[in-house]
């Protein structure tokens, strides 16, 4: 790989800059809100191929197949069938961020959540505080400790549900907040602070001792994380011991080391209480694995093994040997010699990066495990696992889409699971499966680059700059990270290395690590095009938590990115060469010439000094135009700081807007058609604007939850959502948003551009539709409905007369003023009266009408699915329409009307859109053969419907006809002979319409029906469009010429039985005969 250098210009340039305070002061509102857009929401695509870090997991002790599962970052959920299935509980509240769940010993429905992760990686949310269910999970309450932003866990008294201790970790990025032992004697309604140590270190664990509720043990631990640095521990890190539940605490401390711990995990024996295990990170070789064999009063190191506090230093006893105990780590370990020793345990088949162990008490062979990568349960100490590959709840730290047709792929890097792809839908009816999903690069992933005219290549890369070019036609991937030269001084790559391809050429790529990278021959070589555009800052000279760390402090810098790299950039697609980047440490450059210049941004008011620079985004419509996301979460604020300039980077405004004032911005996207219209990912969901970010509005479909990336598929109009813990969303068309003007929603209905819609024919690979045969726990992601989706702004609520007068005689009461009882003509309308009705019509470019839908109206935009097929020519009924066949490709249009009070009128002129068949068949076909052929089909589909009711009609007044002759008097004896062979007239007809009933009932084969034949005939027809065979024409013919057989002699028939129903109308007192 060849690498040179350029001569590069460093303009150091810094601009006074126009800014506006974040805190958004315009009152301004939209003429819509977020249920106004509801049907233009989000759908979940997964996937659920590799799963997502678990934080905790609690098991009934009364029904081991019911379990709560604690996503890191994806929320609560619960199974009562042993993982069958798996239901999210907690997408609702406020945080998604779960450290831990505890289930009351003594109540089973009673359940608390902790939020906030309580691991200290770099990627860790945060939560507000505990919450509490009492019916099992169905629903919760937020009980307080709303400033801890971590809950390292809970522990719940075993007879006593309403007495409970919660570690309170506090912020991880700053100091303060709720920290310490909080206890609660009245099921949360209050809190006691029992023990406190200071604004810089909370409690990560409490324990019980199994046999006395009165001995607790806690663990104090002293961390601190910025952007820059990890500092794992400190001198006020500390176990704690209190015997009297937690009122009062003393210190426990001999034989640990004596200053300077990390994170200590605890854990009690329950087969001898008197056995308690700590896992404890120290300095200066003292950390190790100590055990007190007089609870807690003195211990003794028994081994030097630990694990990182930044992500583990967890353990867990086992139920019935005391000297047996499994360590959370990288790799499972156990020690069966109370920590002498630590072997692992085994994880062959098993993703790795354990937090979480659910031990069977009746068979401690069998354990439900929580890692990176999901839940994991074996019965046989870890030889096999089962993993469940039905939990999406994969951590995408950025997303991407190709074009790729007739369905875009979405790719994206994840925390610890690889970087990946898939299908953004699919013709199976099963939905998007799991073996949809491919790998594209190990590691964790991050963003990944497609090259826009060829699908095939993708960039993949892993943690600090590892980036492979992967061929998706062969799987082949090759690394093409770009390396110093000899003698020249080594790159600093983020965690997660910005990557793009240039719109302008799609052999150049552009990659960045503390310099900025080009190829132009898709990464087979290298050029340095910038200088180190970070501060280049000394990271251990800067203060955390009021001092500068010595060397030797626990974790120093430990799993944190050297600090001063490019985190962000973008080139402009209307500019070649026009290149932003960001970097960590909190400035933008600006290169109008491929690198060989750079203008330095380095203060942006409101925005505080070196705030991460999270995302650049280049205008799609004007040159100087450039947006920017800052990130300053990792100092402990969580305000949105989101700015743009237009003219190349001198001056800057916010365009925070009515953003929530709590939830980072991650990202910004701008529309390819509309200048105005932008969409962000935050902290807590997506937003769009249409005015250029005044005023912003939450989209619809997410659960609580982080959006790191967020992608715009072009072609499709589609927004792709990268959430960090619950997999990828997609809404499928956006382009609405587009018409959402004062103008259009002004009117009392607005029908917005039908887009382009794509016809096909569901393949069903397992035979049935869905998922067939194989188990409710094989995981899929729904398809879209197939068809095109129709939508229609409408301005008010259509009240039916009661409303309408409920609503008057409330404004009445609470004006003090009389309520009149209505009269009866005004309820009796009130009666009829039905609730208003949307019609869209969808007619033919002939102006046909092809097909009716039908929605209740209500107030905001409505979404109608047309799925291209004409009216059935089956009989009516009052429950449903029923589908005729496919349409033929071409131009449709769409008009809507409202039914009201009896009244039908217009509501909307009608709108063109297209329908474009896939034209995926093997063997084509003759499309107008078709056409014609299943207009033949449905016009004799008619003719048969209407002959068998005539034939059900004079069978029911022959019956009685017959009946009347034999039991009347003065009837004609003659004619009952006649009735005679009109019965046997109509057998021999029915046999022909239904088949033989008698020769079926006996086993024997019979000929097919004319029931049989089209019906068999229509659902060929119904789902193929592959064309007419021999045999599908000889089938029709064959059903013409019974029909009309069966017509004439159906004829002849009513004629002979009306002539013998006359004769009997003129016998004396004859009964009437009811038809």
């Amino acid at each position: 790989m060849s690498l040179s250098k350029l001569p590069i210009l460093i303009l150091l340039i810094s601009f006074p800059l126009i800014g506006i305070s974040q805190k958004n002061k315009n009152k301004s509102k939209t003429p819509y809100s977020k249920s106004t857009v509801a049907s233009i929401s989000f759908r979940s695509i997964g996937p659920a191929l590799t799963s997502g870090r678990i934080s905790d997991i609690v098991v009934n002790p009364n029904d081991f197949n019911h379990w709560y599962v604690a996503a890191a970052s994806g929320g609560l959920w619960t199974t009562k069938n042993h993982g069958i299935t798996f239901q999210p509980i907690f997408d609702s509240y406020d945080s998604y961020s779960i450290g831990c769940v505890k289930m009351a010993p003594s109540n089973s429905n009673v359940i608390w959540v902790g939020t906030g992760e309580n691991n200290n990686q770099r990627s860790v949310s945060y939560g507000d505080g505990v919450y509490k269910s009492l019916d099992g999970g169905k629903s919760f309450k937020n009980m307080g400790l709303k400033n801890s932003e971590h809950i390292g866990n809970i522990i719940i008294h075993p007879t006593d549900e309403n007495t409970l201790w919660v570690a309170a970790y506090g912020p991880l990025w700053s100091e303060g907040g709720d920290r310490g032992v909080y206890k609660s004697i009245n099921g949360g309604k209050t809190w006691s602070q029992t023990l406190t140590i200071s604004k810089n270190t909370g409690i990560s664990e409490i324990i019980m001792d199994p046999s006395d509720p009165n001995i607790l043990y806690a663990a104090a631990h002293q961390r601190r994380r910025h952007e820059w640095t990890y500092i794992g521990g400190g001198p006020e890190s500390a176990i704690y011991k209190s015997t009297d539940a937690g009122e009062t605490w003393k210190k426990v401390s001999s034989g640990l080391p004596n200053k300077y711990m990390g994170r200590i995990g605890l854990a009690v024996s329950p087969v001898d209480p008197n056995y308690v295990y700590a896992i404890v990170e120290a300095r200066y070789g003292k950390e190790g694995f100590y055990r007190s064999t007089n609870k807690g009063e003195s211990w003794s190191k028994m081994s030097s093994y630990k694990t990182s506090g930044n992500y583990y230093q967890e353990i867990f006893c086992d139920p019935k040997n005391r000297d047996k105990v499994f360590s959370m780590n990288t790799y499972l370990h156990h020690t069966e010699d109370g920590g002498k020793t630590f072997i692992k345990t085994g994880e062959k088949n098993k993703h790795v990066d354990n937090h979480a162990i659910w031990i069977n008490p009746n068979n401690t062979n069998h354990w439900i495990v929580g890692c990176d990568g999901g839940i994991y349960e074996t019965y046989s100490h870890a030889k096999e696992w089962n993993y469940y590959a039905n939990l999406p709840l994969t951590q995408y730290y950025k997303v991407a889409t190709d074009n790729s047709y007739p369905f875009f792929n979405v790719y994206g890097g994840t925390q610890d699971n690889n970087s990946m792809g898939g299908p953004s839908r699919t013709t199976n009816v099963a939905g998007i499966l799991n073996t949809d999903w491919f790998i594209t690069n190990g590691g964790d992933g991050f963003e990944t680059a497609i090259d826009w005219s060829n699908p095939d290549i993708v960039y993949a890369q892993a943690q600090y700059g590892w980036l492979v070019r992967y061929d998706k036609s062969t799987g082949e991937k090759v690394p093409i990270q770009p390396m110093p030269g000899k003698g020249e001084d080594p790159y600093r790559w983020n965690w997660d290395s910005p990557l793009l391809v240039s719109p302008h050429d799609a052999s150049t790529i552009y990659f960045a690590s503390n310099k900025v990278f080009k190829s132009s021959n898709k990464g087979d070589d290298w050029s340095v095009i910038s200088p180190d555009l970070s501060r280049q800052l000394d990271r251990n000279k800067l203060k955390v938590m009021g001092q500068v760390w010595s060397i030797d402090a626990v974790m120093k810098n430990m799993s944190t990115t050297i600090y001063g790299n490019i985190v962000a950039m973008d080139e402009s697609p209307l500019m070649k060469g026009l290149i932003y980047t960001g970097t960590d440490d909190g400035l933008i450059q600006i290169s109008k010439n491929d690198g060989k210049d750079w203008m330095k941004i380095e203060s942006f008011d409101g925005i505080p000094e070196n705030t991460r620079v999270n995302m650049i985004c280049a205008s799609m419509h004007n040159e100087g135009e450039v947006f920017a996301t800052f990130n300053n979460q990792r100092k402990g604020d969580f305000k949105p700081y989101l700015i743009k300039s237009s003219d190349f980077g001198k001056t800057w405004k916010s365009i925070v807007g009515n953003l929530p004032e709590r939830g980072t911005v991650y990202c910004i996207k701008q529309d390819h058609v509309d200048p105005n219209l932008l969409f962000v990912g935050t902290e807590f969901g997506a937003f769009f604007s249409s005015n250029g970010g005044v005023n912003w509005v939450e989209l619809s479909g997410l659960p609580t939850i982080s959006i790191y990336d967020l992608d715009i598929q072009k072609r499709e109009d589609a927004l792709v959502a990268a959430s960090f813990g619950r997999g990828f969303y997609v809404i499928d068309n956006y382009a609405p948003l587009r018409e959402l003007s004062e103008i259009n929603l002004k009117k009392e209905a607005h029908l917005f551009e039908v887009k382009e819609s794509l016809q096909f024919i569901p393949s069903d690979p397992y035979g049935l539709r869905g998922t067939g045969f194989q188990g409710t726990n094989l995981w899929m992601a729904k398809n879209p409905k197939i068809g095109a989706n129709i939508f229609l702004h409408i301005r008010d609520d259509y009240k039916s007369l009661k409303n309408k007068r409920q609503s008057n005689e409330k404004k009445l009461e609470k004006d003090g003023a009389d309520v009149n009882y209505p009269n009866f003509a005004d309820l009796r309308k009130e009666k009829l009266d039905k609730n208003a009705m949307v019609i869209l019509i969808i007619s033919d470019n002939l102006g046909n009408e092809i097909r009716r839908l039908t929605k209740k109206a209500s107030k905001g935009i409505m979404k109608f699915n047309w799925n291209f097929r004409g009216a059935s020519t089956n009989p009516i009924n009052n429950k449903e329409v029923y589908d005729g066949f496919l349409v033929p490709p071409g131009v449709y249009y769409a008009s809507a009307y409202l039914y009201a009070n009896g009244d039908i009128r217009l509501l909307s002129e009608k709108k063109a859109f297209k329908v474009k068949t896939l034209n995926n068949q093997t063997i084509k076909y003759d499309a107008n053969e078709l056409i014609s052929f299943r207009k033949k089909l449905s016009s004799i589909n008619v003719d048969y419907t209407t002959m068998t009711k005539q034939m059900n009609h004079f069978k029911s007044k022959l019956d009685l006809i017959q009946n009347a002759l034999i039991k009347y008097p003065n009837t004609n004896k003659r004619d009952i002979q006649v009735i005679n062979q009109l019965n046997v007239t109509y057998d021999s007809c029915k046999l022909i319409i239904w088949g033989d009933e008698l020769k079926s009932k006996h086993q024997f084969e019979t000929s097919p029906s004319l029931q049989n034949r089209l019906g068999m005939l229509q659902y060929k027809l119904s789902a193929n469009m592959s064309g007419v065979t021999n045999t599908h024409k000889r089938d029709y013919a064959i059903i013409k010429e019974e029909c009309s057989n069966l017509s004439l002699k159906l004829k002849l028939m009513i004629t002979d039985l009306n002539s013998i129903h006359s004769s009997l109308k003129s016998l004396k007192d004859f009964p009437y005969i009811n038809e």
